[in-house]
C-alpha cells in the first residue's frame, strides 16, 4: 500500500511543480484522491507525518533566538490578532445558532495559521532570520501555545504535574546537550543525535500532556547558536522534506466534506482576506513598515493544520459534531493551495502594490527599519554564510574595501564580534538600495540560496545604475540563462567548479611530490 501513496505523491507533486506551484499542493490533492478511493490512513503515514512535523519544528528551533521573537511587536500583534479575529469568527458561528462553547472553540481555532506551511516557505527562502520571518514565527509560537490551552480545555484535564518540573529544568539541559552535540562530530552520528533529540523532546512533552511540537521546538532551541547547529540543520533538511510528504497526504485522507457543509468552506475562504487585512492593520498601527506587515500576512495566510488536531479532540469530547473534521480538512487544503502561489510571489506582489500599501505606514520610528548605510564600499557581499564569509575574507586579504550584508541579526552580531564590517539588511527590501551608493561599487557578490531572490536583486541593482561586476552562484544548469538575463556577469557553480579546483590542486601537488622524490 505504501508504494501507492508514494507514487501518487510523486506524480502529483511533479505536476504541481510544472504548474509553478510548490509540490505540497500536489501532495494535498493526492491525499483527497486516495481518500475518495477508500484508502484509509495507515499507521505508516500517520507515523511519517508526525516525524516530519517534529523534525520541521526542531529545525526551526535550531535557528531561533528568543530575544528576537518575544518582543513587543510579536506579543502585541499576536495577542491582538487572536482577540480580534477570534471574536469575529465566534460571532459568525453564533449567528448560525451554534452553541456558545462550540462557537468560541471554532472561532479561536480559525485565527491559527499553518506552522508547517509558513515555516517551510520561509525556510526555503532563507527568511527565518529576517525581521518578518522572526515576527511570523513568534506569532506562530503564540498560536501554538493558545492551541495547547484549547487541547487542555477540550480534554477537561490539565497536563501532568511533572510538566511544570520539566519546564523548570529545561535551562539546565542546554549545556549537556550541547556537549553531546560537540562529541557527535560530523558523521552520521550528528544526524542520528539530531533526530533523537527532536523526537525525544516531542515524545517527552506528549507523555506529560504538553504539545509534542512545542517539545521539538524547545529541543532545537537548546542547541541553537552551537557551532554545529547550522550543519545539523542542513543534514536534517532532506529527511524532513521526505517525512513531510506524509503529513500533507494525511490531511486529505479524511475524505471530502458533505455538500451541505460546503457553505462553511465558502464563507471561511472569503474570510481569509479579512483576517489578513486585520493583521496588516495591526502591524502598521505598531509602526511596522508596510513591507514587513505584508510579508508576514502572506506567510500566515492559510488556516492551520493544528486546527484539525484541536477539532479532533473537540469531536471526541462532544464539543463539535464529527462532520467538522472533513469540512476543516478540505478548508485547510484549499487555503494552502491559495497561499502557496501567494507566498512564492510575496516579494513581487509587494513591489507591485507598494505605492498603495505604504500609504498605511505611520510616520516616525520603524522598529524593522535598517538604520545603517553602507559607506565607502568597493565590494558588497549579500549573504554572509560560509561562502559569503570566505569571499569577504579573501577580499580583505587583498586590501579591498568590502562590506557584508545579511538578513539574520544573530549572524550579523557574530560577524561584528569578529571585526567584520557587516550590517543587517534584506536583499529583497526595495529600500535597501537607497542606502547604498551603487555607483561607487566595483563588484557585488550575491550568495543567497533562493533563485527568485537572486534574479530580483540583480535586476533591481542594474535598474539603480550599478555598472560593476555582479557575480552569484548557480546550483543547476537551467538557472544560468535566467541569471545572465537578469544582469549577472559571472556565474559560479559550487559543486562542479569546486571539483575542478580540487583536481587542479591535486595535479600541482603530484608535480611537487615527484620533484621532491627525485631530489631526495
Amino acid at each position: 500500500m505504501e508504494i501507492l501513496w508514494i507514487s501518487i505523491a510523486y506524480i502529483l507533486g511533479l505536476g504541481a511543480s510544472y504548474l509553478n506551484l510548490p509540490p505540497l499542493v500536489g501532495y494535498l490533492v493526492g491525499g483527497f484522491i486516495l481518500g475518495e478511493w477508500g484508502v484509509d490512513e495507515s499507521p505508516a503515514i500517520h507515523t511519517i507525518a508526525d516525524i516530519g512535523i517534529l523534525l520541521l519544528v526542531f529545525n526551526i528551533g535550531l535557528k531561533l533566538n528568543l530575544e528576537s521573537i518575544f518582543n513587543r511587536e510579536v506579543l502585541t500583534i499576536g495577542v491582538a490578532h487572536l482577540v480580534f479575529t477570534g471574536v469575529g469568527f465566534s460571532l459568525l458561528f453564533l449567528m448560525a445558532e451554534m452553541p456558545l462553547s462550540s462557537a468560541i472553540f471554532l472561532g479561536l481555532g480559525m485565527t491559527f495559521s499553518s506552522t508547517v506551511f509558513a515555516a517551510k516557505m520561509l525556510e526555503e527562502r532563507s527568511e527565518l532570520g529576517a525581521f518578518h520571518g522572526r515576527l511570523t514565527l513568534g506569532i506562530l509560537v503564540m498560536q501554538d501555545l493558545a492551541a495547547m490551552g484549547m487541547l487542555v480545555a477540550a480534554k477537561g484535564s490539565a497536563p501532568s504535574p511533572w510538566a511544570l518540573l520539566l519546564l523548570l529544568c529545561i535551562p539546565l539541559l542546554r549545556s549537556p546537550l550541547k556537549h553531546i552535540l560537540t562529541w557527535s562530530g560530523h558523521s552520521e552520528l550528528l544526524l542520528l543525535y539530531g533526530i533523537f533529540i527532536a523526537l525525544g523532546g516531542g515524545y517527552v512533552f506528549e507523555f506529560l500532556g504538553l504539545s509534542p511540537e512545542l517539545g521539538a521546538l524547545i529541543a532545537g532551541m537548546l542547541l541553537a547558536n552551537h557551532s554545529s547547529s547550522g550543519e545539523l540543520s542542513s543534514v536534517i533538511w532532506g529527511i524532513k522534506e521526505i517525512f513531510l510528504v506524509g503529513f500533507f497526504l494525511q490531511i486529505g485522507l479524511g475524505g471530502l466534506p458533505e455538500l451541505q457543509d460546503s457553505k462553511w468552506i465558502l464563507i471561511l475562504i472569503i474570510s481569509l482576506p479579512l483576517r489578513a487585512i486585520t493583521q496588516f492593520c495591526l502591524g502598521t498601527l505598531l509602526h511596522l513598515r508596510a513591507r514587513t506587515s505584508f510579508l508576514s500576512v502572506i506567510a500566515l495566510f492559510s488556516y492551520s493544520e493544528f486546527l484539525l488536531i484541536v477539532t479532533d479532540d473537540a469531536v471526541r469530547n462532544n464539543i463539535l459534531s464529527p462532520n467538522w473534521l472533513s469540512t476543516l480538512a478540505f478548508l485547510i487544503t484549499i487555503s494552502l493551495i491559495i497561499a502557496a502561489p501567494l507566498s512564492r510571489a510575496s516579494h513581487s506582489l509587494f513591489i507591485y502594490f507598494e505605492q498603495w500599501l505604504t500609504f498605511f505606514e505611520r510616520r516616525g520610528f520603524h522598529p524593522d527599519a535598517e538604520s545603517e548605510y553602507i559607506k565607502q564600499a568597493k565590494w558588497l557581499i549579500i549573504g554572509m554564510g560560509r561562502a559569503g564569509t570566505a569571499a569577504y575574507n579573501l577580499l580583505v586579504q587583498q586590501n579591498q574595501q568590502v562590506w557584508g550584508l545579511d538578513s539574520d541579526p544573530v549572524s550579523v552580531e557574530k560577524h561584528i564580534e569578529k571585526k567584520r564590517r557587516v550590517i543587517c539588511g534584506d536583499a529583497e527590501d526595495p529600500e535597501l538600495l537607497e542606502k547604498i551608493n551603487v555607483k561607487l561599487l566595483v563588484g557585488v557578490i550575491l550568495v543567497v540560496p533562493d533563485l527568485d531572490a537572486r534574479l530580483r536583486f540583480s535586476k533591481s541593482l542594474r535598474r539603480n545604475g550599478f555598472q560593476g561586476v555582479l557575480s552569484t552562484t548557480s546550483f543547476y544548469p537551467e538557472e544560468d540563462a535566467k541569471l545572465y538575463e537578469s544582469g549577472v556577469n559571472l556565474v559560479f557553480h559550487p559543486i562542479a567548479e569546486g571539483g575542478e579546483r580540487l583536481a587542479e590542486r591535486a595535479l600541482n601537488s603530484v608535480g611537487s611530490v615527484i620533484f621532491k622524490s627525485v631530489d631526495s
